[in-house]
């Protein structure tokens, strides 16, 4: 029976346990996508990658990015954790000082110091204004009243995520929503500590939609939230996030931003798993 690498790496984890974990199957040639999509299902994990040969001019490897319920066209945990994984088994991207990602989205960037890794925040699918009904249903499925909400906008990326700014930190973490009521919305949460607190923002990610009722670090979402709330002016160039709080991880979250408008969303990734898959 054929056999591959397998890694699972622990993403925007400051220390092992702490953070987002990703499955990763290395070398995935010949695995049908029955196969991805009934491996994701078994790991159970909020995502599950398969690197694969590029077939885009410039690109070291292609990733496919499935969770429990189907693939992704892109997630920002899993890039993060498969560029990891595929520099640790020794992969050599083109340029040294920059990775590039073949996925459904196109071509991503990343770029590494030490065991911290970041990629440039795509830009949005979907952007703008949310319809009061929708907003309605949000805050039914939140519970919280209209006078928490702050500002509320599409900041779609692939997973489609609504983003919703609270107006504190501790609203966001005293949250305990109604998953059925979301029907299919992925909700991502961000409420700001006062200063001196763990970060600057604390963020939480629902999206039942995707069989993860609540993923523990999001990379995608804090994406989608600092292209938003950076270029609206509600938050500064640069900050940090603390997610995973309610479900007891510790997930830490670096954003940074450029003069030309490149924004990076990074963090600490480490493999506490290595072996082999047979199927």
């Amino acid at each position: 029976m054929p056999t591959f690498a397998f890694s699972q790496v622990d993403v925007f984890a400051p220390a092992p346990l702490t953070g987002n974990p990703v499955a990763v199957v290395h070398d995935a040639v010949g695995l049908t996508d029955e196969q991805l999509a009934a491996f994701a299902r078994w790991t159970n994990l909020s995502e599950t990658t398969f690197l694969l040969p590029p077939t885009e001019p410039g690109a070291d490897y292609r990733l496919r990015i499935f969770t429990p319920g189907g693939e992704l066209p892109f997630a920002g945990h899993p890039t993060l954790g498969s560029a990891h994984a595929f520099l640790e088994q020794g992969g050599r991207p083109t340029d040294p000082e920059m990775i590039v990602q073949q996925c459904q989205l196109g071509l991503i960037r990343l770029r590494r110091n030490g065991n911290h890794l970041a990629f440039a925040a795509p830009e949005l699918l979907r952007s703008g204004p949310v319809d009061a009904d929708t907003i309605a249903m949000a805050e039914r499925a939140l519970g919280i009243g209209p006078d928490q909400l702050v500002r509320a906008n599409w900041i779609d990326n692939g997973p489609g995520w609504l983003g919703i700014q609270l107006t504190s930190a501790d609203d966001v973490l005293a949250l305990r929503p109604d998953f059925a009521a979301m029907g299919e919305l992925n909700i991502g949460v961000i409420g700001a500590h006062q200063q001196g607190g763990p970060a600057d923002f604390e963020v939480r990610a629902f999206c039942p939609d995707l069989a993860v009722p609540e993923d523990p670090v999001t990379g995608s979402l804090n994406a989608g939230f600092a292209l938003w709330l950076i270029r609206s002016g509600a938050a500064p160039a640069n900050y940090t996030v603390r997610q995973g709080t309610a479900l007891r991880r510790h997930g830490q979250v670096e954003i940074s931003s450029e003069a030309d408008g490149t924004i990076w969303v990074g963090g600490a990734s480490r493999t506490l798993i290595s072996g082999t898959l047979t199927l």
